[in-house]
């Protein structure tokens, strides 16, 4: 199983930005956290972090119909970005979206989430954990299909 995972606008400043919010663990401690449980699973991941959603559109564009699903935290697109939801709808592959904080608990404009309607489930609040959460699914999908 091939699984992509997109970060998108400021998540490579993770460890420095509001880590009173983000925590203080890196983009790099995330994707080694990721990059090893991912090969307990037997799952092989592709990670791409950019400030750009154009080039977080052409990356699904390129990559994701040699993927099996597809791991996202859009950050602060997920708010807005229809371009970037039609591309997640447009992939064809199940997408789980993931937010470290809690966008509920925040300020009411990061409530509306237009690219949650593109994923079978959106995991906020939990940290790195959501990612975990969202590799565990993707890893029970896989276990299904084998069995």
């Amino acid at each position: 199983m091939k699984l992509l995972v997109l970060n998108g606008p400021n998540l490579g400043t993770l460890g420095r930005r509001e880590p009173e919010v983000y925590g203080t663990r890196t983009l790099a401690d995330l994707e080694a956290m990721l990059g090893e449980r991912a090969g307990a699973l037997g799952i092989e991941l592709r990670c791409v972090q950019s400030n750009h959603e154009g080039q977080l559109i052409d990356t699904l564009e390129k990559e994701g119909a040699a993927t099996d699903g597809i791991i996202i935290n859009p950050g602060a697109l997920s708010h807005y970005s229809l371009a970037l939801a039609d591309a997640l709808r447009g992939s064809g592959k199940p997408v789980v979206e993931v937010h470290i904080s809690n966008v509920f608990a925040r300020d009411l404009e990061r409530h509306r989430m237009v690219t949650a309607a593109s994923a079978r489930g959106v995991i906020s609040g939990l940290g790195f954990d959501g990612y975990l959460a969202a590799l565990e699914y993707f890893g029970r999908q896989r276990r299904g299909r084998e069995e």
